[in-house]
């Protein structure tokens, strides 16, 4: 049976559907497109068995990449690309894509679907800003991360690379779902267009134009869509050169409906790899105090956070599926008690997607390789460091228990 919910809305500061209020536990499943296509890397009866144990297991919102960008065999590159030169579609993901909102509608579950990347994973800056005549973009893998991040701090103020983007950006809102027959802009599957993965202006000079971009970009969704919700996709302040006057200032754009937060203790320096458990406690900690600042600045606006991106890595930095996971399932447990605490409490805390799907992925190699399993890790870091697997019982315990704190919030 076709499900025939409605949209996911946000009124008083709190998401509703169908007339109740939406409280969510979800995860990140940036591969799904791509399962879903009959090309390669796809695997449609993968993808329909782990829509079924996600969504049995009480995770039914998504966290999706619409399309990676760019040439096949670039180093830490998802392969296959949506978007092989500007406006030149492989459509054997776009019905990839068609045919994941299609399953997920079918078992009620909605997608948040990502447009952009600021990160060389999947193209979007370093893309855009290649077409644009900016030069070549540095690999990180082989040039550096600081060599990448210099590159596309140009990417905020090249009005031909947004220009790119935009056209991007009407194609995809004004497809019509092969599937279903369904509009993308009049499909309830869908719960919010989001402008990127972690959209950044890395540096201090470029925030007016980055400022300026996600304003225009968010203009342009709305006026293409009265019926989703827009976000940005933001790590906070930690996206924003820390500073929270920016992030408040990105969030308080009327088109955007809520606010996002990423959280990555070992990424950020808060957790050592050889000290993961030791290092619990400060993470824990310095996760409350970030979480607090920004629940601040969604009071002065009246919208709801959503923690979409939060990791910990597997006991000893390990990546194999067998290792053990007792520091991630305690980091689990403290931001998941976070968010259904503040939400109980009658906060603006209304979600969280969890990084990231793993499920029944068997990875081959520590980088991934063509031909590989997807996982929640994208092809430049350690495939399994990140990723939960159905394996994985004790962090599905942990999970189970927030699915049922939150599904309360929803009667």
């Amino acid at each position: 049976m076709m499900g025939q919910s409605s949209f996911v809305k946000v009124k008083d500061g709190h998401f509703e559907r169908d007339g109740k209020p939406y409280y969510y536990v979800g995860t990140n499943f940036w591969y799904g497109a791509i399962l879903g296509s009959e090309g390669q890397g796809g695997d449609r009866k993968r993808l329909c068995k782990e829509l079924d144990f996600m969504k049995k297991k009480g995770i039914d919102n998504l966290r999706i990449l619409v399309g990676s960008d760019g040439e096949h065999g670039v180093a830490a590159k998802v392969e296959p690309t949506l978007q092989k030169a500007p406006g030149v579609y492989n459509d054997t993901i776009l019905a990839g894509l068609d045919y994941l909102l299609y399953q997920m509608k079918k078992r009620d579950m909605v997608a948040v679907l990502y447009l952009n990347n600021s990160w060389e994973w999947s193209g979007g800056y370093s893309f855009y800003l290649q077409h644009a005549g900016a030069g070549k973009a540095p690999q990180p893998s082989i040039d550096g991360y600081p060599a990448f991040m210099n590159f596309v701090s140009r990417f905020a103020d090249n009005q031909k690379a947004h220009q790119l983007f935009y056209d991007y950006v009407k194609f995809i809102l004004g497809r019509t779902n092969r599937y279903t027959g369904i509009r993308y802009v009049e499909d309830p599957a869908i719960m919010s267009w989001q402008i990127g993965n972690e959209p950044r202006a890395f540096s201090k000079e470029a925030i007016p134009g980055f400022v300026k971009w996600l304003g225009e970009t968010s203009s342009l969704i709305r006026t293409l869509d009265k019926n989703h919700l827009i976000s940005i996709g933001s790590e906070g302040s930690w996206g924003c050169e820390n500073d929270m006057e920016v992030y408040r200032q990105i969030c308080a754009d009327k088109n955007i409906d809520y606010c996002n937060v990423h959280l990555w203790p070992y990424n950020w320096g808060w957790a050592r790899k050889d000290h993961l458990l030791d290092d619990l406690q400060a993470s824990c900690k310095h996760t409350q105090d970030y979480i607090n600042d920004h629940l601040q600045v969604c009071k002065e606006l009246g919208k709801p956070l959503v923690m979409e991106e939060f990791g910990y890595p597997r006991d000893g930095f390990a990546f194999t599926k067998s290792s053990t996971t007792r520091a991630r399932d305690g980091y689990y447990k403290f931001v998941f008690k976070l968010v259904a605490d503040n939400a109980e409490q009658g906060g603006l805390f209304a979600g969280c997607n969890f990084w990231g799907w793993g499920g029944f992925a068997n990875p081959r190699h520590e980088q991934w390789t063509v031909g590989d399993d997807y996982t929640g890790d994208p092809s430049q870091e350690q495939q399994g460091l990140n990723s939960v697997f159905a394996s994985d019982k004790s962090t599905l315990s942990v999970v189970k228990e927030q699915v049922k704190r939150m599904k309360k919030l929803r009667l």
